[in-house]
């Protein structure tokens, strides 16, 4: 007879790694379903899930939307050119390497031990072309060519927060010189009621760029509960009915707004710039239990 699940989830316990990095105290936790799958907690809070046997596997739901952008942002198995901004495990950009051959992406993650470690125990594919720089993200993204992307993603977090200054239109300056014309800007918010900071991304954003879209489940929308809402735009006509669709038949449904409704949403919230950007709230602690 086979172990039940909590005996499973504590043996997995048992085998996580667990490591100081720059950010925090990391821990990599198998996964007890899944045979090389290990989840990065970064200070107890949940950073990203791998599954080494299946690069293709998104588990975080917010994750799962991103890999909606990315498969949607060009044709179906057409190399692209990716920046991370925020590294975690690296799933996103194992995501893109498993499902778009010869793509060639650059992961700016400031942590440094924390990129040791995930290449220590979590090895990348040696035929990925994948470079990682160990700096801030802006400073990375600084370091770009410019028009070189046709995907920016930010999923940048420093002790469950975004830094104020990955949430200006200062920054997106920097992300709009990186892009090619029609590339896409994809980010991870963190928000909870009354979601402020959320309105207030949605300004900034649509203040350097023509075409909006937010995905996030109904408890986010109406502001039950914090959670992750992934933003993505574009200058160019956003694919939101294929991605509604994809989001809608997610394990945990997704909502996406976009237009009109998403303008009514945002209401009188005005664009941040450096001068005034404050990093994300912070999450409860009910948030991680």
């Amino acid at each position: 007879m086979g172990k039940s699940r909590n005996s499973r989830r504590r043996a997995a316990a048992a085998d996580a790694v667990v490591e100081a990095v720059d950010g925090g105290l990391a821990q990599l936790i198998p996964d007890p379903d899944r045979g090389r799958a290990w989840t990065l907690l970064i200070d107890g809070a949940p950073q990203s899930h791998v599954d080494l046997d299946d690069p293709g596997y998104l588990s975080f739901e917010y994750q799962r939307r991103l890999g909606h952008v990315i498969d949607l942002v060009a044709p179906p198995g057409r190399p692209v050119q990716v920046v991370h901004l925020g590294g975690g495990a690296l799933t996103l950009a194992r995501y893109v390497a498993a499902t778009r051959l010869r793509s060639t992406q650059q992961v700016v993650e400031r942590d440094a031990a924390l990129v040791q470690l995930v290449r220590r125990e979590l090895p990348l594919d040696p035929g990925a072309r994948i470079r990682v720089r160990s700096v801030d993200a802006r400073e990375g993204l600084g370091k770009v060519p410019e028009a070189w992307a046709d995907l920016v993603i930010a999923d940048v977090f420093s002790g469950a927060r975004t830094p104020a200054h990955l949430t200006s239109t200062e920054f997106l300056d920097e992300v709009r010189r990186v892009l090619r014309p029609g590339g896409v800007y994809a980010a991870n918010i963190a928000d909870g009621p009354p979601l402020a900071h959320l309105r207030g991304q949605i300004a900034t954003v649509g203040a350097r760029f023509a075409e909006v879209a937010v995905a996030a489940d109904a408890g986010v929308w109406r502001g039950k509960r914090f959670g992750n809402a992934v933003l993505v735009a574009a200058d160019v006509q956003l694919p939101v009915g294929e991605l509604t669709r994809r989001c809608a038949s997610d394990p945990h449904p997704g909502r996406v707004e976009h237009g009109r409704s998403l303008r009514d949403f945002t209401g009188g919230a005005v664009a941040v710039t450096d001068s005034v950007a404050v990093a994300s709230p912070s999450p409860p602690p009910s948030v991680f239990r």
